[in-house]
């Protein structure tokens, strides 16, 4: 990624057209092609920006640019739309390039794993008279977060997403569609456990018999919000 802190003025052209007079500000290039402009405020949302797939080119300065002060340009175009974003540096105060690696992701608080091991522990919020028998439940097709047993004595298995959609609804199916082959298990009952679920997500699961389950995750971790009045 290279990192240029200039005195620049920023145009885009293209299905619309926008204009940042000069001032100085920070151009993030990064290796995708990809060029973000940022100014010290606004958080995190960048003035201006052009996404892959773009390339960028140094334009030759003619005699208005160089008498206007610019010491340098860079054309970024994108390479579907012809979108073209230009960049006008006057003065530059840093540039340098750096060699990030491969990232390895945002890894986010709340995530499944930790959800599982919760509700694992709590596993009365399945239900009331719920009990563990094992998490991880491995299938023909790959693990079921938690099998558990009802107050009956039932087989219960949950799937657990950190939001749910239509694909975990989906990927419990068929984990109980196997499973109630089983005659062991059979009658397993589903249960789709979420931070969020979907609104299209809660109703393929309720035609489908799956039950479904809200987490509220701190509280669940004992952080619920001790300010209220009642």
């Amino acid at each position: 990624m290279r990192i240029v802190v200039a005195d620049c003025s920023v145009d885009y052209a293209g299905r619309l057209s926008a204009h940042l007079p000069r001032a100085k500000r920070v151009l993030m290039l990064k290796n995708d092609g990809s060029i973000l402009v940022h100014s010290d405020g606004g958080s995190y949302k960048p003035l201006n920006w052009m996404s892959p797939p773009c390339s960028l080119a140094t334009l030759e300065l003619d005699a208005e640019q160089e008498e206007a002060g610019i010491v340098e340009a860079w054309q970024v175009t994108h390479k579907k739309t012809a979108d073209k974003l230009i960049v006008s540096l006057f003065e530059i105060f840093h540039d340098s390039s750096h060699d990030l690696g491969v990232d390895p992701g945002l890894i986010k608080d709340g995530v499944e794993a930790h959800l599982q091991e919760l509700l694992a522990d709590q596993i009365e919020l399945a239900g009331e008279g719920h009990t563990l028998v094992r998490r991880e439940y491995m299938t023909a097709i790959g693990p079921v977060d938690i099998l558990a047993r009802d107050a009956n004595g039932g087989s219960v298995a949950i799937e657990i997403k950190r939001r749910g959609g239509i694909d975990g609804v989906e990927q419990l199916t068929r984990y109980l569609e196997l499973m109630n082959r089983d005659p062991k298990l059979a009658p397993v009952q589903g249960v789709f456990a979420a931070q969020e679920i979907k609104p299209q997500a809660r109703t393929l699961a309720e035609d489908r018999g799956i039950r479904c389950l809200v987490l509220d995750y701190d509280a669940m971790r004992g952080m619920e919000d001790q300010n209220t009045l009642f």
